[in-house]
């Protein structure tokens, strides 16, 4: 990642901390927070399941609230945040306590952006000419998305080929039934999904359901078939 502060596991040792967000663990949740307040038994919920990396999207009021709650109150938690789709959510988000960003897509104006932040950075991509251009300008790794209605694992898979510099982490479509296909991949880093994050368990506040369901997830890495 175009980056020069990797996102690290705060809890591993020096000698075992990954150079790369993608290699923190084999899925990624992909959080939607509508109460502040649900941010830090939540992101411990996950991290006790095996699941530090925690993608908060900027898609509601709370998301800054929450980043800036886990980053304070949860530090095995390695935060960041997911769509990112301005300059200006990009310096927010990191002066919440952000560790990464996450972007549906990218323009050069918010690659930029990104790239001056500090932290690890995924920009989206759906295409072969868009992995091309971020090749050009350096970046290695990114989102795939929306995975499932891109191409899923077939597309992923072609790409491997011609680019095979370029590492990614698929997010969109992508559950229980179909994240060992795409971890499968040689070119798959991690996936992002929320099904570890079922409604009903976050109206519940039911976070020990939320920590089985992340372990459960946090093994799927393990259980990578060989291609």
């Amino acid at each position: 990642m175009a980056s020069s502060s990797p996102a690290s596991r705060p809890a591993s040792s020096p000698a075992s901390r990954p150079a790369s967000l993608l290699d923190l663990a084999p899925v990624v949740p992909v959080v939607v927070l509508q109460d502040a307040s649900d941010a830090v038994p939540l992101a411990r919920a996950l991290v006790a399941g095996g699941l530090p990396a925690i993608e908060v999207t900027l898609r509601t009021p709370a998301a800054l609230d929450a980043i800036r709650a886990i980053a304070a109150e949860v530090p095995d938690a390695v935060v960041g945040a997911g769509t990112v789709i301005t300059p200006e959510q990009v310096h927010d988000a990191v002066a919440a306590g952000a560790r990464f960003l996450v972007s549906p897509g990218w323009t050069d104006v918010l690659l930029e952006a990104m790239r001056e932040s500090g932290v690890p950075f995924l920009p989206g991509v759906s295409t072969t000419s868009e992995v091309v251009a971020l090749l050009e300008r350096g970046v290695t790794e990114m989102k795939f998305f929306p995975a499932e209605a891109a191409g899923g694992t077939a597309y992923l898979k072609s790409l491997a080929g011609p680019l095979p510099q370029a590492r990614f982490c698929p997010t969109g479509g992508i559950g229980v039934g179909n994240a060992s296909e795409y971890l499968a991949l040689p070119n798959v880093g991690c996936v992002g999904g929320t099904w570890m994050l079922p409604t009903d368990a976050l109206a519940a506040r039911d976070w020990a359901r939320v920590e089985r369901l992340a372990g459960e997830a946090s093994h799927l890495g393990r259980l990578r078939p060989q291609v």
